[in-house]
């Protein structure tokens, strides 16, 4: 006897291959997240931008960087920040890695702002993992009223 088998586009491309050669896409929209691979780098640089009529105050977080290991750069209307951390190999005779987590590698980060920044004037501190940038609008305030006639 012969079985008849209904054909459905869904599932004949599972029944073709092997069903767990794309399990990303099984698991796509349930709330589970993929462990990164190994060869992705994640965006450590978080940044609140706030402004007055004056000047941006930039706060970017950048966990576990030394203030020697982070750069600034301004051009214009244009923030670019990158930080760069290595990780010292301390192995001990007998030891072998069992989990590694803590990030090594470089980060980057780059931002246009409304106006451009008086380079001159800028400034920037960082202290407990937290760069706060004070960058001076070159020409005062952005925004003009204008009368509606």
């Amino acid at each position: 006897m012969m079985n008849i088998i209904p054909h459905s586009p869904l599932f004949s491309s599972i029944a073709r291959s092997d069903p767990f050669t794309n399990i990303d896409e099984w698991f796509k929209g349930f709330g589970i997240r993929q462990f990164p691979l190994e060869t992705e780098t994640p965006s450590l640089i978080k940044i609140d931008v706030t402004e007055n009529d004056t000047a941006y105050t930039v706060r970017a977080e950048i966990p576990g960087m030394k203030k020697e290991d982070v750069k600034v750069q301004v051009y214009g209307n244009r923030v670019s920040i990158s930080a760069e951390t290595k990780q010292e190999k301390e192995e001990k005779e007998g030891e072998r890695v069992i989990c590694r987590e803590r990030y090594q590698g470089s980060s980057y980060r780059s931002f246009t702002l409304g106006s451009d920044v008086d380079e001159s004037n800028a400034q920037a501190k960082f202290e407990n993992g937290v760069l706060e940038l004070t960058l001076p609008k070159k020409n005062g305030k952005t925004a003009k009223q204008l009368e509606i006639n």
